[in-house]
């Protein structure tokens, strides 16, 4: 047998290297991308209200979570039902009804269009976003205004506070 020059046994290394197969990157990267995305979407296991910049909410130490529902906002100048303007806060401290027409005709108008079945007899489910300063009279207007609407769960929004531990 003859020997094999250095040449040709540096030739063949350099084949053997270059038979074999690199990493494949692909898959691994999909897998990645899926678990990526995955955590982004399940990340968020907490209820959140719409934020509103007009609004102070007061505070409160409960911990139920809120469910979702249909809100109305109260800022300091309107009141808004599911983000869209319905009554002006100054022109219902003058006009000594007890409700709220227009509010009434927004709330009818999405119970009737709802898909949330109420065969049992029970009132609907709100929540009421108010600020910490809105008179109690407009609260009171706006309470009346849902009662006469059906919507008697009522759920008022408030900021959770964390209870230190003495």
């Amino acid at each position: 047998m003859k020997e094999q020059s250095r040449r040709v046994r540096r030739m063949e290394r350099h084949h053997k290297l270059a038979k074999q197969s690199p990493l494949n990157l692909v898959s691994l990267m999909d897998i990645f991308t899926i678990l990526v995305f995955f955590l982004l979407v399940n990340s968020s296991n907490t209820q959140q209200l719409p934020s509103n910049k007009d609004l102070t909410l007061p505070t409160s130490i409960a911990k139920k979570a809120p469910a979702e529902t249909l809100v109305i906002a109260i800022t300091k100048t309107n009141i808004l039902v599911q983000g869209r303007k319905v009554a002006d806060l100054s022109a219902l401290a003058d006009n000594g009804q007890d409700d709220i027409p227009a509010l009434k005709t927004e709330l009818d108008f999405l119970s009737a269009n709802s898909l949330q079945g109420n065969e049992s007899g029970a009132g609907r489910n709100i929540t009421i976003m108010g600020d910490e300063n809105t008179s109690y009279d407009i609260v009171r207007k706006i309470l009346t205004t849902c009662q006469q609407a059906n919507y008697t769960n009522i759920a008022f929004a408030a900021t959770q506070v964390v209870n230190k531990v003495n």
